[in-house]
């Protein structure tokens, strides 16, 4: 495909302003912060917020583990909210946050208010969570964690759309969902999970790693089972020469933790999009929309042992260079 510059990405930008979390077409930003003390750290989040906003980025992700697991947050939610606060015009939402460590209800509520303070900015993703570490944290039973997910996602995604039953409804932020709700995902590693979004009328978020054959296999069980959201690939990529040392010591922390289940469906060329150009870095990423059945993006620019001012770069010119021309090509894959 010929990609062709935007006349003015001014343009483009505005275009976004007010967009839907969590939206078809939409291409957000992880969050990851640098190591250091905990106000540097939260310095550096805000900065990325603020970056990200200026390039036109649509939003940005916050996401969560616990015990200072390097490159994650432990409160992902505040930390959302905080973004916000420092930002105009994107979202951000906690994506995903562990669901299964919480009583859903004390998330809905939360989700619901930082909503009314910002209002059409916040979204939120659900997973089970894979780490050992999370759930003994919290005294939650690592076997337990798939139940009380599937007990928990119905019922916070119906509250999330003002449809909880009392005394939950009685609270005014969640009442005013149902006027106003919270756009939602869930983490899509299988056929199940994927059901189970589909089911509760909520997007989907695939795994940075997935091949895009096992991406279309569950695209495709997705729409089977009347699935009508975002189907949002995670991908990490690199504008220019790649730091192939990083990304090879990221890869090999990956492994160090992530489950064996997960590791069967990742592809080999998937842990870095990367080109010479802005429109190379767009036309791989439009493969992984046609081939995958995305339809947006969560991208990832972070790497360890990346000094913050190289990732700060990409954050400024994937979102001044790319998105002007992957935001429309993705329009028109739709049409």
């Amino acid at each position: 495909m010929i990609f062709k510059r935007p006349c003015s990405d001014t343009a483009i930008r505005a275009a976004s302003v007010g967009a839907m979390p969590l939206a078809h077409h939409q291409i957000s930003l992880r969050i990851y912060p640098h190591s250091g003390t905990a106000p540097k750290i939260l310095a550096g989040c805000v900065a990325q917020a603020r970056l990200a906003e200026a390039a036109g980025w649509d939003g940005v992700m916050t996401s969560e583990h616990h015990g200072g697991f390097p490159a994650y947050l432990p409160n992902p939610l505040q930390v959302a909210g905080w973004l916000l606060e420092e930002t105009d015009r994107i979202w951000a939402a906690p994506c995903p946050l562990l669901l299964p460590l919480y009583h859903w209800s004390h998330v809905a509520e939360q989700l619901a208010w930082l909503s009314a303070r910002f209002p059409g900015r916040v979204g939120a993703g659900f997973a089970i969570g894979g780490l050992e570490q999370d759930f003994e944290m919290a005294d939650c039973e690592f076997s337990d964690r798939l139940a009380r997910f599937k007990e928990s996602l119905p019922k916070i995604t119906a509250a999330l759309r003002g449809d909880a039953a009392e005394p939950f409804v009685l609270d005014p932020a969640l009442a005013a969902c149902a006027s106003h709700p919270v756009p939602m995902v869930s983490a899509a590693q299988s056929p199940g999970a994927v059901r189970r979004a589909a089911h509760v009328g909520i997007g989907v978020l695939f795994d940075s790693m997935q091949t895009l054959a096992r991406m279309r296999e569950l695209t495709d069980v997705y729409a089977e089972n009347g699935g009508s959201g975002a189907r949002i690939a995670i991908r990490r990529v690199w504008l220019g020469p790649p730091p192939n040392a990083a990304v090879e010591d990221q890869m090999d922390f990956y492994r160090s933790y992530a489950p064996d289940a997960a590791q069967r469906h990742w592809g080999d060329g998937q842990e870095l999009i990367t080109g010479m150009t802005a429109e190379e870095v767009a036309e791989r990423l439009l493969k992984v929309a046609q081939e995958g059945g995305a339809n947006a993006f969560n991208l990832r620019v972070h790497l360890k042992d990346v000094p913050q001012e190289k990732v700060d770069e990409q954050i400024e010119r994937i979102g001044h260079e790319v998105i002007p021309i992957l935001r429309p090509a993705l329009e028109s894959l739709a049409r």
